[in-house]
């Protein structure tokens, strides 16, 4: 039990030093015109969030439930319960994540993810949120894959209530559809995001669980053709997120 707690603490010490060499070279890098950056830099800063799961010694896990191969472009919505999504997946997947603004503030760490392309908003404001959209809507013009939380933010480890209507009604606007990823974590409540606890005091959390497991659960992908409108479509991905919560949560 010592010698595997020692090798523990030898990995975690060798990931968290790869992780500080190789965010401080993608810090240096973000203030590099986005023309040297680009498209580049983002591998780069999927590879950086690797690198950080595995600082943070989490065992992530992909089960790929899905019947269909996952279309080529797709919008990814998934339940929100903790901060780890945000390097867990663009881990997994080839996609640009909508993230509240304040992550942009984060040290070193904003930087990086505002560099690599990934998009922001201000919750509580309206124009904002009406920006946010505008620049999703060109990403997937542009062709790339998008996340949003329609949750609208961390609402704990079960479903909040229901879910906004924003990747609704862009998926039916563009044609791309969604692609719903369920998240469970299997020791809840080291990696629950709850008020007032800072980022550091979290990632400790995650890095000292009993059960580090994460598992993401990839489902079929649904077709705006599908729906009449973003509101039966809503209501049936929250339905189907009611139903894998039950499955893997109760």
């Amino acid at each position: 039990m010592l010698l595997k707690f020692l090798l523990r603490v030898l990995w975690l010490t060798y990931c968290w030093l790869e992780l500080g060499i190789f965010s401080l070279f993608l810090y240096t890098l973000s203030y590099f015109p986005d023309r040297l950056l680009k498209p580049w830099y983002f591998v780069a800063f999927r590879y950086w969030c690797r690198s950080f799961v595995s600082a943070l010694g989490v065992e992530l896990q992909l089960h790929q439930k899905n019947r269909f191969p996952i279309p080529e472009q797709f919008i990814l919505i998934s339940n929100h319960p903790s901060a780890f999504e945000d390097v867990g997946i663009p881990t997994l997947f080839n996609v640009y994540s909508l993230a509240k603004a304040e992550v942009a503030d984060w040290y070193i760490c904003g930087r990086i993810v505002k560099a690599a392309g990934n998009l922001f908003v201000k919750r509580e404001s309206k124009e904002s949120r009406r920006n946010a959209r505008d620049q999703l809507v060109n990403a997937l013009q542009s062709g790339k894959s998008i996340a949003i939380y329609p949750e609208g933010g961390c609402k704990g480890r079960r479903l909040f209530s229901s879910f906004r209507y924003g990747a609704f009604d862009i998926s039916m606007e563009t044609g791309v559809p969604i692609l719903p990823v369920f998240l469970h974590y299997e020791s809840q409540a080291d990696f629950e995001w709850r008020d007032p606890q800072t980022l550091v005091h979290k990632f400790w959390h995650m890095m000292t669980a009993q059960n580090n497991r994460v598992n993401y659960y990839c489902y079929d992908a649904l077709n705006p053709a599908d729906f009449a409108d973003k509101e039966a479509y809503n209501a049936h991905a929250y339905n189907l997120f009611l139903t894998w919560q039950a499955k893997y949560l109760e």
